[in-house]
């Protein structure tokens, strides 16, 4: 079996609400689907969402770079993933998010030709339940308490809340949710990279009594020598996202001591292979694993649940973002249930694809 076509289209959404972080304002969903077929007339998936400011990628960068990654894996096998990344790390370096959609769809296929679902092509099983959190966006803390209430209305158990423009308003946005919605409810909190160390550490401490599962990257990426400082200072535990996107960086930080969790985004780590490597570096150094990702629809998001089902180190999903949507492009996959519930197909493969007469004419085929 081979691949023996490419096809790209360019996947725009228009958000519910904008999705606000310390690194910026988001209106609209602006990502890359591929749809992968072989000789023998199989099809495969894959989708990114390409996020400018933590990747460095965009829709327009990944369409080009994604039409060489194609033209180098025609004729490939789609069993063999791990040559398939050996071709594109050799043709390029980074552009990870791009090189997720070949990932996605060659395990698509590949799980398909094996006959059995996605996790269990993982090594995975369906023994434990996936509940995702919901997130507030970064605001006043008015505001913010406001979406806190309307997110615990909706029945989530768990709320992460986007945090990072400063100590005082951070402190504040926290304790307003809280005398919002009480202290029963876990919070988790994302400061996008926008803390110093001493701040990160002031902050944390500042809030050690307001139940927080844990702070997900505290200080810029660049700064990771400076986090086993604050991992150490902190009554919170610290997760690494933007300085954590391969495995290679997951070995770094656990060199380092870092932090105690990952979030394992597969736009940030090139796709379900290296994202698989992440999770045994974790589950051999006792960490603790979150499956996250940007703002993808739910066929990116079938294949990273699918990836939380393969380990106990998996510990938090964050997989709220396709209810944000102001429409929903996906046939199959996950679906949502009560209090943040997520249910995944048990079919061969992912089981999950975007209608056709929405995506319309590919922008480009290989």
């Amino acid at each position: 079996m081979r691949i023996t076509r490419f096809e790209f289209f360019p996947l725009s959404i228009p958000l519910r609400a904008p999705f606000v972080t310390s690194l910026g304002v988001l209106h609209e969903v602006e990502s890359v689907v591929l749809r992968a077929t072989t000789d023998d007339g199989m099809i495969g998936w894959g989708e990114c969402n390409p996020f400018w400011t933590i990747n460095g990628e965009t829709q327009e960068t990944c369409l080009a770079v994604g039409k060489h990654l194609a033209k180098a894996l025609i004729g490939h096998d789609p069993a063999d993933i791990e040559g398939a990344h050996r071709v594109m790390d050799r043709l390029i370096f980074g552009n990870n998010s791009i090189k997720s959609v070949f990932d996605l769809a060659l395990h698509d296929i590949a799980a398909q030709a094996a006959g059995v679902p996605l996790f269990r092509f993982l090594g995975g099983n369906l023994n434990h339940p996936l509940i995702t959190d919901y997130t507030v966006s970064l605001g006043s803390p008015e505001m913010m308490a406001t979406d806190a209430i309307d997110v615990v209305r909706n029945g989530f158990s768990v709320i992460k809340v986007k945090l990072g423009s400063g100590a005082n308003e951070d402190i504040a946005r926290i304790r307003a949710i809280r005398e919002a919605i009480g202290n029963d409810i876990p919070l988790r909190i994302d400061a996008n990279q926008g803390w110093t160390p001493d701040t990160a550490i002031h902050i944390l401490n500042a809030l050690a009594s307001s139940n927080i599962q844990h702070c997900e990257e505290p200080i810029p990426r660049w700064q990771f020598m400076q986090m086993r400082r604050i991992r150490e200072s902190s009554p919170i535990p610290i997760m690494a996202d933007e300085s954590c996107c391969d495995h290679h960086d997951a070995e770094r930080l656990i060199a380092l001591g870092a932090c105690q969790r990952f979030n394992i985004k597969l736009g940030k780590s090139g796709g379900l292979f290296k994202a698989k490597k992440i999770i045994t570096l974790a589950e051999e150094a006792g960490m603790e694993v979150q499956i996250g990702g940007f703002l993808e629809s739910r066929l990116a998001w079938t294949a990273a649940a699918h990836l939380a089902l393969c380990s106990h180190a998996v510990r938090f999903c964050d997989m709220d973002t396709p209810l944000m949507f102001t429409v929903d492009p996906v046939v199959g996959g996950i679906t949502y249930g009560t209090g943040g519930r997520i249910a995944v197909p048990d079919g061969p493969g992912s089981i999950a694809r975007i209608n056709v007469d929405f995506l319309g004419t590919p922008v480009a085929v290989v």
